[in-house]
């Protein structure tokens, strides 16, 4: 249950990073509220995760889930572009947060 709520959490930090950047300093109601929300339910998540995990393991895993997530979200939004070396870098990036878990 932990890698779960944990993996959930993840993709939250996504979806607040994104919306923090969609806020505009804070000027746009409706990013600020998905903001506020998103960011407490991904916090809450991640203490309960660290509460069953390794807490290196635990933020390491948080975190990259969050960075691949605001990439995609990006890119799927055409904000950003998704080249070749960007995209085996981010799967990389996931192999390394699968391995995390394998040896944990």
């Amino acid at each position: 249950m932990h890698w779960f709520v944990l993996i959930v959490s993840g993709g939250l930090e996504a979806v607040w990073a994104t919306a923090l950047a969609a806020s505009d300093g804070f000027r746009r109601p409706r990013p600020v509220a998905l903001f506020a929300v998103s960011i407490v339910l991904s916090m809450a998540g991640l203490a309960y995760a660290m509460s069953g995990l390794a807490a290196g393991t635990a933020y390491a895993v948080w975190v990259g889930i969050g960075a691949v997530g605001t990439v995609l979200l990006a890119v799927a939004r055409g904000q950003e572009r998704l080249g070749l070396a960007r995209g085996l870098l981010l799967l990389l990036l996931v192999a390394c947060v699968a391995g995390l878990k394998v040896v944990e």
